[in-house]
């Protein structure tokens, strides 16, 4: 005879703060798990009920509170399947970052995270107190032990579980989106079901939260290291697994098994995800974008329009003496195939202005970067009257590349509220612009194919100021996400003087960087919550 319980996986978006309906959402899903998958239990992301990450939120006993009501709402209106969901669990002196098993009305298992990381764009040593013991649990003729996302990544946790009796571990988790952080996951997986030989159950956020993508891609692995279920990743559902305990051990059915999507694609993804959420979270009515005829404004208007929709994207060309026939063109191109509304104001009187205005105080100096900064400025000035008339918010355009080395104005293109390509490099932008070209409402080849340029000068390209971007993405790879030296990075094969020459730069303009709107982490290291350089630096690159 075997036992068998029918688990189901919520991968679910669910909002820092929100807790009244996060709680609505985990109720309804409960219940949707109950009634229609026949699900015995059903179970949800770390700290579904407030979201995650939540910061400084935690220390509001408001958000304390809210948790409270939201624990005793679920205990009374959750039944006839067991729900295993994470809060944060909060006594006098300590919170911990916990989840429960209720059953009924009945806490069956209780359990805190033991492991808190304290890396990159985690910091749960500031607000959590570690757990101590194992949490097992019976249902159905199977004990289930209990993990919580950063325990999996170390074997004392889950070897403890397996200790107190476990036979399949569910695991919990707010694990955010990097370019290879499928593989990643369910490689230590692997290994800490190689270590111990019982499958473990995991379950994960989706959706965006400020620079933060949540991915999903949920999934089970049975005790030879096998996926046997793995969810669509950037995507909420439901997904049940039934799990069979045998004489031999817990075996997971196999079920649908959902091939992760290649590199450029997982990308683009995320970039959708992370600003669809930005945007609708924050209940703005659509977008307004400055559309350049350049590489960058055109995967962003890519991006906002599969994002949100076309009828809510507006996009602005602005342009000046030294803007290309070929831009306007382009631009004009572009908006027609997405179907955006498209506005051309010329900047031409708003710049005279300022610099007669100007000419009493500043005389006839010779024109620098001065006068391509106002340029910049006017159309930031411009879109950001449109943004605040009418409520739509300003996607700003910028990549990781200028980003990096200070390549933008402050209030000028660097003014908006989201940055979608912010942690993405140029030649990244290159490729998931191809990319997207594969999907229709294709952008301009030539915007690809020509020679990048701000126009803000005559015949100005980006390689006047900086190397070739083959050469700089590489350079700032290595710097800002290898934490490489400058004779490391040299030895890759890149000469000494461009390396010192762009890692300059990278110091000299945080000050900009700290000034900017939150973007999309796609990276292992972004510009935000994991880049902490100081503004005021005396040290010198060797």
């Amino acid at each position: 005879m075997t036992d068998a319980v029918k688990a189901a996986l919520a991968q679910v978006d669910l909002v820092v703060g929100d807790v009244a309906g996060n709680t609505a959402k985990i109720i309804e899903h409960a219940q949707r798990a109950r009634d229609v998958d026949g699900a015995d239990i059903v179970v949800f992301p770390e700290l579904a009920i407030c979201g995650y990450p939540p910061e400084d939120l935690l220390f509001h006993a408001g958000l304390r509170h809210d948790v409270e009501v939201a624990v005793r709402r679920i205990r009374d209106e959750v039944f006839g399947i067991a729900i295993v969901f994470g809060f944060p669990e909060y006594d006098d002196d300590h919170i911990y970052n916990a989840c429960a098993v209720l059953e009924d009305g009945h806490v069956i298992a209780h359990y805190r995270k033991r492991l808190l990381p304290n890396y990159a764009v985690f910091d749960e040593e500031r607000y959590f107190t570690a757990g101590r013991d194992a949490a097992v649990f019976r249902l159905g003729g199977i004990r289930f032990g209990l993990t919580i996302c950063e325990d999996i990544w170390s074997p004392g946790p889950m070897a403890a579980a397996k200790a107190a009796g476990a036979e399949c571990v569910l695991v919990i988790n707010g694990s955010p989106f990097e370019i290879e952080s499928q593989q990643k996951r369910e490689d230590v997986v692997r290994k800490r079901v190689a270590e111990l030989g019982i499958p473990v159950v995991y379950v994960n956020h989706v959706g965006g939260q400020d620079e933060l993508v949540f991915d999903g891609g949920s999934f089970v692995m049975d005790a030879n290291g096998e996926i046997t279920s793995r969810a669509r990743s950037f995507e909420e559902g439901l997904h049940t697994v039934l799990l069979e305990g045998r004489t031999t051990g817990v075996v997971p059915e196999r079920g649908l098994v959902v091939k992760p999507d290649e590199r450029i694609a997982r990308i683009y993804k995320a970039l959708v995800r992370g600003t669809r959420d930005y945007v609708m979270n924050h209940g703005f009515p659509g977008v307004v974008i400055g559309l350049s005829g350049g590489v960058d404004s055109a995967l962003v208007l890519a991006v906002a329009c599969d994002a949100i929709g076309a009828d809510k994207v507006r996009a602005v060309q602005m342009p000046f003496r030294y803007t290309s026939t070929m831009s306007q063109e382009d631009s004009a191109s572009q908006a027609e195939s997405f179907g955006v509304r498209y506005d051309v104001i010329p900047i031409e009187p708003m710049y005279e202005a300022t610099i007669r205005q100007l000419h009493p105080v500043l005389g006839d100096r010779k024109p620098d970067a001065t006068e391509e900064n106002i340029q910049a400025r006017c159309r930031g000035l411009l879109l950001m009257a449109i943004s605040n008339k009418t409520g739509r918010m300003l996607l700003t355009t910028g990549n990781k590349s200028e980003m990096a080395v200070g390549y933008a104005t402050l209030y000028g293109d660097m003014a908006g509220g989201f940055a979608p390509i912010k942690d993405c490099s140029k030649t990244l932008v290159y490729a998931l612009a191809r990319y997207r070209n594969t999907l229709g409402d294709a952008i301009p080849e030539r915007v690809i194919t020509r020679p990048p340029s701000a126009e803000l000068r005559p015949d100005q390209k980006d390689t006047d100021s900086l190397p070739d971007y083959e050469i700089l993405d590489p350079i700032l790879e290595a710097f800002i996400e290898d934490d490489l030296s400058v004779a490391e990075i040299t030895a890759r094969g890149f000469d000494r003087d461009v390396v010192i020459r762009v890692l300059e730069m990278v110091k000299r303009n945080e000050y900009k960087r700290r000034q900017a709107p939150p973007g999309v982490r796609i990276s292992r290291r972004a510009f935000g919550r994991d880049w902490r350089y100081p503004i005021t630096s005396g040290y010198r690159f060797p």
